[in-house]
C-alpha cells in the first residue's frame, strides 16, 4: 500500500511499506493521548459557555429592559430599537402590480409581484439577480445608482403576462436597504454609513430613497419608491401578510437581527409625533445587545481582532459568521497545548474565519462510527491529515458547545421580546396564538441550533405559554415584504381596498 497523497510520512521507497503502518498506529496512538490532554480545555469551555436556566432569565430580562430604554430616548442603551414608520401592515386586500429591490450585499434583487387581494392574493412573482462589480461598489453615488436603475429599468421593460400596472397608476417599489440608516419617514432615509465591502462616495449623509428617484428619473423609468425597509422588517410584512398573527421576525444567519410589532402608545420617543394608538414595527438592531451573555477569552481575542472591537457581541455569539471562527480558535489552542492532531501544527488552523459555520453543521450531522466526514472536514479544510476518532470527537463535542450558547442565547432573547411584549400589552400575547417568523440560513440549515434555540425558549416561558408560540421558517419573506409595504403604503391603497 503507498502512502496517501499529502501525508506528512515520506519515507524512503524501500522502508516505506515497512514503516507506514507502525508510523500511522503511533501518530493515531499519539492524537488518542492528545486528546485526553485537551479535556481540560474542553471541560473549561463547556463551564464558561454554560447557559443554565438563571442565566437565560438574566439575558431574556436584560434584552427586555435594554428595549423599553431604546424606546424612551435614542441612546438610552445598546439597542437602538428604530422606528419603521410602518404604519399600514399589508392585510391581503392589497391588489395592484408592485416592484421591490433589495440591496443588501454584492448582489441586488429585483422582483415584482402582481396582488389579487383576498381571493387572489399573490397571482405571480418574478425576480432577478444582478451582481455589483467592484468598480461600482468603489465608485460614485450617481454611478452606483444609476447602475441600479439601469438595471431596473431593463427588468421592468420584460414586464408581460400576468404583471399588468393599473390604468393611471404609477409603478411603486418597496426598497429593502440592509445598510446603516436613519429612516425618517416610511419613505426616507439618510445613509449614516455604508458595511459589507462598499465605499461608495458622497452617499453618507444622504436620503437613499432620493438618490434611487433621481436616478430612475434619469433612466425614464416612472416609478417611485413608497416604502424604505431593512430586510428584518420586510420579513415581518411577508410573513404577516399571510399569517396575521406573526408579531416577531429573526433573521439568524451571516449575520442577525430581530423587529417586532410594537404599540405607538408604548414608544415614548415618538409621543410628539402624535400618533395616537396604533401599531409599528420596531427594528431592534439585537446584533449590539452585551447585557450578562457568557464570553470566554475565545470570544475576546475575537472581538478585539475585528473590524468593529467592542462592538455586536451578540451578533458575534450567536451569528453564523462568527461560530466557525470560535470553533477555529479553541482548536488551535487545543493544537499548541496538547497536540490534540499529533506533533505536526496544521499551519492553516492559524487562518482567521477558516473554519465556517457550515463546515460545523456537517461535523455535527455525522452519525458515522469513524466520524468520517469530520476526517474529511479535517484533512480538506484544515490541512490535519491524520486523527484519531477520540480527536474528531473532541471537535464535534467542542462545535456543539459553541452552537449549544449560541442557539440557546438566541431564544433567550426571543424570549425577552415576546415578554417584554406580553408584560406591555398586559397579558395579550402569550395567552394567544403568536408566530415568531425566522429566516436567514443558519436557522434553516443547522439542526442542532435550532432545538436549542426552542428548547430555551421552552425553559424560560414555560410549557403554558409555549404551547401558543408559533416559530416559523419563512423563507426569503424580505424581498416580497418589500414590495407588500410599497403596496400597503400606496398612494392608490384607498382605491386597492375599494377595488
Amino acid at each position: 500500500m503507498s502512502a496517501a497523497v499529502g501525508s506528512p510520512y515520506r519515507a524512503a521507497p524501500a522502508a516505506q511499506h515497512r514503516r507506514k503502518g507502525r508510523a500511522g498506529a503511533v501518530t493515531l496512538r499519539c492524537s488518542k493521548v492528545a486528546a485526553a490532554a485537551a479535556a481540560p480545555i474542553l471541560d473549561d469551555l463547556r463551564l464558561q459557555c454554560a447557559t443554565p436556566l438563571p442565566l437565560l432569565r438574566h439575558v431574556a430580562g436584560a434584552m427586555a429592559a435594554g428595549m423599553r430604554a431604546g424606546l424612551a430616548v435614542d441612546g438610552a442603551g445598546e439597542l437602538k430599537m428604530i422606528p419603521s414608520y410602518v404604519y399600514s401592515l399589508p392585510t391581503g386586500s392589497e391588489t395592484g402590480l408592485f416592484y421591490a429591490l433589495d440591496l443588501g450585499g454584492t448582489n441586488f434583487r429585483v422582483l415584482r409581484v402582481q396582488l389579487g387581494g383576498k381571493d387572489g392574493r399573490v397571482i405571480d412573482t418574478e425576480s432577478e439577480q444582478v451582481s455589483i462589480p467592484k468598480e461600482i461598489m468603489h465608485g460614485t453615488t450617481q454611478e452606483l445608482f444609476d447602475f441600479i436603475a439601469a438595471r431596473l429599468s431593463n427588468f421592468v421593460a420584460k414586464e408581460g403576462g400576468n404583471f399588468h400596472l393599473q390604468e393611471g397608476w404609477k409603478r411603486e417599489i418597496g426598497f429593502t436597504f440592509s445598510f446603516p440608516v436613519k429612516q425618517t419617514s416610511i419613505d426616507s432615509g439618510i445613509l449614516i454609513k455604508w458595511t459589507k465591502g462598499f465605499a461608495v462616495s458622497g452617499t453618507a449623509g444622504k436620503d437613499v430613497v432620493a438618490c434611487l428617484n433621481a436616478a430612475m428619473e434619469r433612466q425614464g423609468l416612472d416609478m417611485s419608491v413608497s416604502a424604505l425597509v431593512n430586510d428584518t422588517v420586510g420579513a415581518l410584512a411577508g410573513a404577516h401578510y399571510w399569517d396575521e398573527d406573526v408579531m416577531v421576525a429573526v433573521i439568524l444567519g451571516t449575520g442577525t437581527n430581530a423587529c417586532y410589532i410594537e404599540r405607538t402608545e408604548s414608544i415614548p420617543k415618538l409621543q410628539h409625533l402624535g400618533l395616537g394608538t396604533g401599531n409599528t414595527i420596531i427594528n431592534t438592531e439585537w446584533g449590539a445587545f452585551s447585557d450578562g451573555l457568557p464570553l470566554t477569552e475565545f470570544d475576546r481575542d475575537m472581538d478585539a481582532e475585528s473590524i468593529n472591537p467592542g462592538e455586536q457581541i451578540f451578533e458575534k455569539t450567536i451569528s453564523g459568521m462568527y461560530l466557525g471562527e470560535i470553533v477555529r480558535r479553541v482548536l488551535a489552542r487545543m493544537a499548541q497545548e496538547s497536540d490534540l492532531f499529533g506533533h505536526s501544527f496544521a499551519d492553516k488552523l492559524t487562518e482567521p474565519f477558516v473554519l465556517r459555520t457550515p463546515h460545523l453543521c456537517a461535523m455535527q450531522q455525522d452519525n458515522s462510527d469513524d466520524l468520517g466526514e469530520v476526517e474529511s472536514i479535517l484533512r480538506d479544510i484544515i490541512g490535519v491529515n491524520q486523527s484519531s476518532v477520540a480527536a474528531r470527537r473532541v471537535i464535534v463535542e467542542v462545535s456543539d458547545c459553541i452552537v449549544k450558547r449560541g442557539g440557546r442565547l438566541a431564544g433567550a432573547g426571543i424570549a425577552g421580546i415576546l415578554q417584554k411584549m406580553e408584560n406591555d400589552s398586559k397579558g395579550l400575547i402569550l395567552g394567544r396564538r403568536t408566530v415568531v417568523a425566522m429566516d436567514g440560513g443558519l436557522y434553516e440549515n443547522y439542526p442542532q441550533y435550532r432545538s436549542y434555540m426552542v428548547e430555551a425558549m421552552a425553559e424560560l416561558l414555560g410549557p403554558q405559554d409555549m404551547e401558543h408560540i408559533v416559530v416559523e421558517h419563512t423563507k426569503d419573506g424580505s424581498g416580497i415584504g418589500a414590495a407588500l409595504l410599497a403596496a400597503a403604503n400606496s398612494k392608490y391603497a384607498a382605491a386597492q381596498h375599494s377595488a
